[in-house]
């Protein structure tokens, strides 16, 4: 395996697979199946995952609700998906533990760094819920901050398309997929990978990101074997 210890980070509307709204148990399932593929070669896995399928912080103000008291009623969303994904890599087989910036100590552990590291060594897989605990920070700056904390070699940010692309690809038939980037290229580039905040973190510790299809069956694990399954952005 060309990474031993990575941070996956998946999005909300990932979860939702075929239904319009909350989670599908199919998807659950498939991620279950790709993860333990992957855990079973020996790789740690950390685990971010957001909350876009219940509830996004930037509808607050729509609603009427300040942007900080909407932040964290998304954070809470992102409990939500940990505990699901959770019980979904459990009944797979694996251990997990489900930590969080938030203290919530009846459904999981708080965010400790060492222990999180700990969790890692011993074969478990650690979910980050909650975001950082903070508003103004999404969930890919979560991802970034968490990687670099727990020392991850690598951060999978797993997507609906397979790569970073000249323009998006849903939308423009003749966009042609980046293989690699610098973060350089990226930032000249202006595309949009991950917030401002979160590549900023990537960049400045000499952390690599890759952006894949994380729906393809079998992607996460060409992705870790070092196979172009995606945009590696180093």
């Amino acid at each position: 395996m060309k990474y031993k210890r990575i941070l996956l980070k998946l999005s909300g509307e990932s979860l939702m697979g075929n239904v319009s709204y909350g989670i599908d148990p199919e998807r659950l399932k498939q991620y279950a199946e790709e993860i333990k593929a992957i855990k079973d070669l020996g790789v740690e896995v950390a685990i971010v995952i957001g909350g876009g399928n219940i509830y996004r912080g930037v509808q607050a103000e729509a609603a009427g609700i300040e942007r900080v008291q909407g932040d964290y009623m998304g954070m809470l969303a992102t409990v939500i998906n940990g505990m699901a994904l959770q019980s979904a890599l459990e009944s797979a087989g694996m251990y997990t533990r489900l930590m969080s910036g938030i203290k919530m100590e009846q459904v999981c552990e708080p965010f400790i760094r060492r222990r999180a590291i700990r969790h890692l060594e011993k074969g478990r897989i650690v979910i980050f819920g909650a975001g950082i605990g903070n508003p103004y920070f999404t969930t890919d700056s979560t991802a970034s901050l968490r990687a670099i904390e727990i020392q991850a070699d690598v951060v999978l940010k797993g997507t609906r398309v397979d790569g970073v692309y000249t323009a998006d690809p849903e939308k423009d038939p003749t966009a042609t997929r980046y293989s690699e980037l610098s973060f350089q290229e990226a930032y000249e580039k202006n595309l949009n990978i991950m917030d401002m905040t979160a590549f900023t973190l990537c960049q400045e510790n000499n952390l690599p990101i890759i952006v894949f299809d994380m729906n393809k069956t079998g992607n996460l694990m060409e992705v870790l074997k070092g196979e172009t399954a995606g945009t590696l952005i180093n």
